[in-house]
Order: C-alpha cells, then sequence, then structure tokens
C-alpha cells in the first residue's frame, strides 16, 4: 500500500488528511519531511507514480500543491521556539 511505502522513506515524518466542513469534496493532505531529497524519494516511487496517474484520471477533479518549510514548530506545552514576546506573556 502507498502508506507502507510512505512509512519506508528515511525522511517521512508524519502525513495527514482533512476534510473541509463547509466544501466536503475539497481534501487537503499535509505532510511533513525532513528534506528535500525525501519528498524526491517519495515523488519517484513507482507506487506513488501509478498513484497520480489514476488520481489524474479521475479521482481528483482538480489539485493544487504547495512546498514550504517550517519557520517554527510550538504547541500549549512546547514552547521552546515560540517567539520570545509569546514566551513572556504566556509563562507556564
Amino acid at each position: 500500500s502507498l502508506r507502507a511505502d510512505l512509512a519506508k522513506i528515511d525522511g517521512f515524518i508524519s502525513i495527514e488528511r482533512f476534510q473541509s466542513l463547509v466544501e466536503p469534496e475539497k481534501l487537503l493532505s499535509l505532510s511533513f519531511w525532513r528534506d528535500e531529497d525525501a519528498v524526491k524519494q517519495w515523488r519517484n516511487l513507482p507506487t506513488h507514480r501509478i498513484a497520480q496517474t489514476k488520481g489524474r484520471g479521475g479521482v481528483f477533479e482538480n489539485y493544487r500543491l504547495r512546498v514550504a518549510n517550517v519557520a517554527r514548530d510550538y504547541g500549549l506545552d512546547q514552547r521552546e521556539e515560540a517567539p520570545d514576546d509569546s514566551r513572556k506573556i504566556h509563562a507556564a
């Protein structure tokens, strides 16, 4: 399966899929990778290329890819990467 192949790629971190509450036909797949080389491995995996062809052939009416970098990653209790001004206001 694609998910099993994905998990084997060195540099794969995680993937999640979200569905729009307003437009249920809209989906967002969000994946995280260590680096561009890991993304390239995924992009060129034969099973992924086959799935892409199927998707273009009718599974998806349209799609868009955005490749971005994470500037900061923090949460309620994991504040190491939070901006200084935010950490001062929301200190534990």
